[in-house]
């Protein structure tokens, strides 16, 4: 007989219209009660893996003041029960055996589950992101994460959709920030990937003589327990953390109708990285282009496809325009039908909806019980688990920067000598005319041009 499916705090419907209130990370408790993926631990992945391979990420375990990217991490292609091995201890397990795990950490990250499991296709609906709203929305849209302790992604941005994120086994902290904390938190393009800016910021430990701005970003942390569901709305910052020995998660995009226009950004950003870093150039020796890219497209591929890109956007934005007039400012610009504050009115925070909270706005220390467990509980508690030792390091770093009555950074002696001339290298050159805010202009000018029929 089968088991009926518990009851839902949340009816489908009623999960999408908050899903559409949300301006904030918040976290999902007790909506994926009796979802089979449950059980996907990193025991039961390997039973069903079997002999199968897959790409592990590794990276050192240690404080650089500076991101870790992708680029400069090592690669394994392994089987789960020898990463299981591994990470027990035993030394001697194939591809693993040049890194102790005393010295490094391991991520299989960005797997989709579809590729995965293409064999095995009924796993696919052990995921049921249709409970979300999502119909027919299962495992075949989904990725699959698997991590040690310390396993982490780089702080970044999504330039498509938003995200919903199931934690199965263990626990993953959250370290986010908002789209206005773009600015402090120094976006760059290099390495590039297509749909991720990254940030030059190592959030957790701050160059803040590099980098002050980030003095004033808006850090919101959440540390994710399993069957807990984390939403991290459209172009939120986002670095990630694994604090368990092995932890597991499985995410989706959600597509938005925006991304049209930032698909067109993108291909904008793709054509200038390519061509630009292509380039025979003493300062072009750097690894520029992210593992998880296929490859460097000529410029006719790029070219073609941000031709692409703008038609379709065009086409789209003319069927949506005939439906819904679009409102424009006194500027000319099309008038966004957002909401400033944070916490919207008719979003139903209680027990099992939390929003994610600014460090800034916390409402009260977390007790022992909090410490211990990261349980997230209530909407008082907001954050959860080890905020204060973010606090701390935070802390740290500002401590290393001494500030004047106005609080701007004082600089020393040292800093203070007249500067040598320095001459501007190509990924000077490309912070600039990649930064978000001038790919947002260019996009803009291209629909105008297309939509003139001037192209």
């Amino acid at each position: 007989m089968a088991t009926p499916n518990p009851v839902k705090p949340f009816s489908p419907e009623e999960t999408q219209r908050i899903l559409g209130n949300l301006q904030q990370p918040a976290v999902f408790l007790n909506m994926t009660r009796g979802w089979p993926v449950l059980h996907w631990t990193a025991e039961h992945l390997s039973s069903c893996l079997g002999d199968r391979r897959v790409r592990f990420r590794l990276g050192r375990k240690e404080e650089l003041n500076a991101p870790l990217f992708e680029t400069q991490c090592s690669y394994v292609e392994a089987k789960v029960a020898q990463f299981l091995s591994w990470t027990r201890g035993q030394t001697d397990v194939g591809p693993f055996s040049e890194y102790p795990s005393s010295e490094y950490w391991a991520y299989a990250d960005y797997k989709y589950i579809a590729m995965l499991f293409q064999d095995r296709p009924l796993m696919f609906e052990d995921v049921k992101w249709s409970e979300f709203g999502f119909k027919g929305r299962n495992g075949r849209e989904s990725t699959l994460w698997i991590g040690t302790e310390g396993a982490n992604t780089p702080c970044h941005l999504d330039s498509y959709g938003c995200n919903l994120v199931l934690q199965v086994q263990g626990r993953k902290r959250w370290h986010l920030f908002p789209p206005e904390d773009t600015a402090n938190l120094y976006p760059t393009r290099i390495p590039f990937e297509e749909s991720s800016v990254f940030s030059k910021v190592d959030v957790l430990h701050p160059d803040l003589r590099r980098f002050p701005a980030f003095q004033a970003a808006k850090a919101h942390v959440v540390t994710l327990q399993p069957g807990q569901v984390l939403y991290v709305p459209r172009h939120w910052w986002h670095y990630v953390e694994s604090v368990d020995p092995i932890t597991v998660s499985v995410n989706s995009w959600i597509e938005l109708e925006v991304d049209d226009v930032a698909r067109v950004g993108e291909a904008v950003t793709k054509t200038v990285v390519c061509a630009i870093k292509s380039a025979e150039s003493d300062d072009n020796a750097d690894i520029w282009l992210n593992p998880t890219e296929e490859g460097n497209a000529s410029h006719d591929e790029n070219m073609q496809y941000l031709s692409l890109a703008v038609a379709a956007c065009a086409q789209r934005t003319r069927g949506l325009a005939d439906a819904h007039p679009i409102k424009r400012d006194s500027s000319g610009r099309v008038k966004m039908n957002s909401k400033s504050k944070e916490v919207q009115v008719g979003v139903p925070f209680g027990p099992h909806l939390v929003p994610v909270c600014c460090q800034r706005d916390r409402p009260r220390r977390t007790t022992q019980k909090d410490e211990e467990n990261g349980d997230v509980t209530s909407p008082e508690a907001c954050a959860v688990s080890s905020e204060e030792a973010l606090g701390a390091t935070c802390a740290a770093g500002l401590a290393r920067v001494r500030t004047d009555a106005d609080g701007a950074p004082e600089l020393s002696s040292e800093d203070n000598k007249e500067p040598t001339h320095a001459l501007i290298t190509t990924n000077d050159l490309l912070a600039c005319l990649l930064h978000p805010d001038v790919i947002s202009r260019v996009t803009e000018l291209l629909l105008d041009r297309h939509k003139g029929g001037r192209l």
